[in-house]
């Protein structure tokens, strides 16, 4: 038995003056980033890679378009994303902390 459970969308954020030109931002800038991580491998991808790379730049667009005319749709992906890279950041900042201070002594 197969059971479809639909979400319901995510409100309408509010929009400020200027959050076009940083959703902008925001769009081109994640896939900008996955693409200098592939470019920067030190292993050849071959078709996979170009692949990867051709989805960068779809998404980058898709994404662009998103942000300037559904400007109170997009969600900003930093923020998203961000908040849980800083958390992990800083435990791992703590335990190396801890490891210091532990073999200071």
């Amino acid at each position: 038995m197969l059971v479809i459970f639909a979400r319901a969308p995510p409100p309408d954020v509010q929009v400020w003056p200027g959050r076009r030109l940083l959703a902008l931002a925001d769009a081109v800038a994640w896939p900008a980033a996955w693409a200098v991580w592939l470019l920067g491998l030190s292993v050849p991808l071959g078709l996979a890679g170009q692949c990867a790379l051709a989805w960068c730049g779809v998404a980058s667009v898709r994404r662009a378009l998103r942000a300037v005319l559904q400007n109170h749709r997009y969600h900003f992906t930093t923020w998203r994303w961000g908040r849980w890279l800083v958390v992990v950041l800083l435990f791992g900042y703590s335990l190396k902390l801890a490891v210091n201070l532990a073999s200071w002594q």
